[in-house]
């Protein structure tokens, strides 16, 4: 059973190691978060319970679920024995596409592809990213510096994933944290989107880049995702259709540019 007290971020809990007494250590905490709409359960995840509307937004927008803020009426967080409910009351031309899309699924999901009968329900049809302003590459590696003295959650558990946003001057903002790297970006996308935040800049995320994180992140009509990790081969085939410049392996001043490398500044040929 779930109480009030364990839905936190992270607990304390008692640990053994060879050749030492017992310890209490920091541990990040996970609960199912069940997802409601107009009064009708879509789905449940695992998830760190924090930023919770942040997590309600982003997922709804970045699952096509709604196609714009304004569409989202309101988010009530429900704290229960089994996990947390969000309960969304969102639009009716959007929720009479959400139970349209329901129809055709064979079961629910946490990551937008474990319950789809077809291929055409995987691969959404998005608009291509607009090209915008050329983005210098130094700003991504240096957002990606500044980023772990931001991951407090990770820096007392060492088990979530961070993602956030940075600017054009390398300085970083709506930095969220997880145990879902799927989560993480979401929670991130629906923090700037709670802001009307322009589609500008780049998304910095702390793990490998898959096909989710391409969709999910050329969904709001980011132009650049980069990860500490490697890609995906769909990730990449992903991010050159949706004219999405996708960053792997950015460590330090080093990186590897799979896609679409006109829109960064700083690169030598």
């Amino acid at each position: 059973m779930i109480t009030v007290e364990q839905i936190q971020s992270k607990v304390q809990m008692e640990v053994h190691r060879p050749g030492c007494a017992p310890q209490s250590d920091t541990i990040a905490e996970e609960v199912p978060v069940a997802f409601e709409y107009n009064g009708i359960s879509h789905t449940v995840m695992l998830a760190t319970p924090s930023d919770l509307e942040d997590f309600a937004l982003g997922f709804s927008l970045t699952e096509g679920i709604v196609t714009r803020r304004s569409e989202v009426f309101d988010i009530e967080i429900e704290e229960a024995e089994a996990g947390i409910t969000l309960h969304l009351k969102i639009a009716g031309g959007a929720f009479a596409r959400l139970k349209e899309r329901r129809r055709s699924l064979a079961g629910r999901t946490g990551c937008g592809l474990c319950g789809a009968e077809s291929l055409t329900q995987v691969m959404r049809e998005l608009a291509p990213v607009a090209d915008g302003n050329v983005f210098p590459l130094a700003a991504i590696s240096e957002g990606m510096h500044r980023l772990p003295a931001q991951q407090v959650l990770q820096m007392s558990t060492g088990a979530v994933h961070a993602a956030c946003h940075v600017a054009s001057d390398g300085s970083i903002s709506h930095v969220r944290e997880d145990v879902g790297r799927h989560n993480a970006l979401d929670k991130t996308l629906g923090a700037l989107a709670a802001v009307d935040a322009k589609p500008e800049g780049a998304l910095l995320i702390t793990s490998r880049a898959s096909f989710e994180m391409v969709q999910k992140s050329a969904a709001l009509g980011y132009g650049i995702l980069a990860a500490v990790s490697a890609p995906t081969a769909a990730a990449i085939r992903l991010a050159e259709k949706h004219n999405l410049t996708l960053v792997g392996f950015l460590r330090g001043s080093n990186c590897t540019i799979y896609t679409h490398t006109q829109r960064l500044q700083g690169i030598t040929t």
